[in-house]
């Protein structure tokens, strides 16, 4: 009988053991649940975070869809480059061999081939001897010596004008530089 009540009072022993430990596990899994507060606190971060990354989305495609629009005639204004430098060809032959009524003609014309162009943001790159060379803008051909001291280093002759649309080259300023 004697082994029995041994038995018995170890087996009372091992779940009062047992029964602290769980005790004190589920005061420790308590612990570790978050509190409302502490939920709500986080999904309201992570609201907040969703929506500033919602308006940055807007904002950058606002932005590529204004670009869009803005450039979308770049490839047609590229092309009446050339149509404006043949006008301005034949003006300087006309006014060498031609008569003035001819001349006063295509210059009308020309003028308001420009003029539409320019309402459509295009700008000519201001360009003068002396200036100095700017591989943002300006696109040397070739190098010469120097005419005079002060133009090394600088643009000499301008051989093509360029055009910026909106702000952005479309087209360099083609220039001879001095050495």
């Amino acid at each position: 009988m004697s082994e029995n009540k041994d038995i018995h009072e170890e087996n009372v022993e091992l779940q009062e053991e047992t029964t602290a430990t769980n005790e004190t596990e589920t005061k420790e899994n308590l612990s570790a649940i978050p509190t409302t507060e502490e939920l709500l606190a986080e999904e309201k971060d992570r609201y907040i975070r969703l929506f500033a990354e919602f308006e940055n989305y807007k904002k950058r495609t606002a932005k590529e869809k204004n670009e869009f629009f803005q450039y979308a005639n770049q490839d047609m204004m590229v092309t009446m480059l050339a149509v404006l430098d043949d006008f301005e060809r034949a003006l300087k032959e006309i006014a060498k061999n031609g008569n003035e009524s001819d001349l006063k003609g295509v210059e009308l014309i020309y003028q308001k081939f420009k003029g539409k162009l320019i309402e459509k943001g295009l700008q000519i790159i201001e360009v003068k001897s002396g200036d100095d060379f700017n591989v943002d803008f300006h696109e040397a051909i070739t190098q010469i010596p120097a005419p005079q001291e002060e133009l090394k280093g600088k643009i000499v002759d301008v051989i093509e004008v360029g055009y910026t649309l909106h702000g952005k080259v479309i087209r360099f300023t083609k220039v001879v530089t001095g050495f």
